[in-house]
């Protein structure tokens, strides 16, 4: 892989090419991790080439939220709901300007996220066709609704592989919303295997801040090794 890490220009996104045009690309939003130290714990999973690209989002709550919700913590921001904006830019703005400008021609197309950005990886799988695999590490998937609304909508195309993790010890809180992450998680990777949608789901130790960019890591891992 091409260690020269690019910056796109419009959107600030961070680029580390592969080698071979037709490489899968994976979009990861938010950054968890500088494209290095996500590209070292990568390089210890998997030994398939890749384009990565991390794309900023400043406004976690605002960009990354599928609908407005009231806020779950005393003096946080309201989630504002414009994924469907967020999304927007990615796909006509974002891929466009990296398969043009860097002739990349890649084999499918992923897209991964850590926390909210999970929930949101999930959520594009429903809006788009862009998108062949999906990512949600430790993804938010207590967000009021999403259940439902993944149980009464179809992809735009059959998902090729679905990635979720979580945290043991992240539904160990009184909280009464952030408390139901992993039942609303294991009924969303059974409601997957229900209806042949290849999916795994992996319970690792620890919170929801725990070993963060290696939770990212291994689920990116994974959908790169799926045939």
């Amino acid at each position: 892989m091409d260690k020269e890490i690019i910056i796109l220009t419009a959107s600030s996104c961070r680029v580390i090419p592969a080698a071979h045009p037709a490489a899968p690309l994976i979009v990861v939003e938010g950054e968890e991790a500088s494209p290095e130290e996500l590209c070292s714990k990568l390089r210890l999973l998997t030994d398939r080439p890749f384009h990565l690209v991390l794309h900023p989002v400043a406004d976690w709550n605002d960009c990354l939220s599928p609908w407005p919700a009231d806020p779950i913590m005393k003096k946080a921001e309201p989630f504002g709901g414009n994924a469907d904006r967020h999304l927007q830019e990615i796909t006509d703005q974002i891929l466009p300007e990296l398969l043009q400008t860097y002739e990349m021609t890649p084999e499918w197309c992923g897209i991964a996220g850590y926390s909210l950005a999970g929930l949101f990886s999930i959520y594009s799988m429903y809006q788009t066709a862009c998108f062949e695999r999906f990512v949600s590490a430790s993804g938010s998937m207590w967000y009021p609704g999403f259940l439902n609304y993944c149980r009464m909508h179809a992809p735009k195309k059959p998902p090729q592989a679905v990635y979720l993790s979580l945290g043991d010890a992240e539904a160990k809180t009184g909280h009464p919303i952030l408390k139901t992450v992993q039942n609303c998680t294991e009924e969303l990777a059974a409601y997957y295997q229900a209806n042949e949608i290849p999916v795994q789901y992996e319970l690792n130790p620890g919170n929801h801040f725990r070993d963060a960019v290696r939770r990212l890591a291994k689920g990116i891992a994974w959908i790169l090794d799926q045939n």
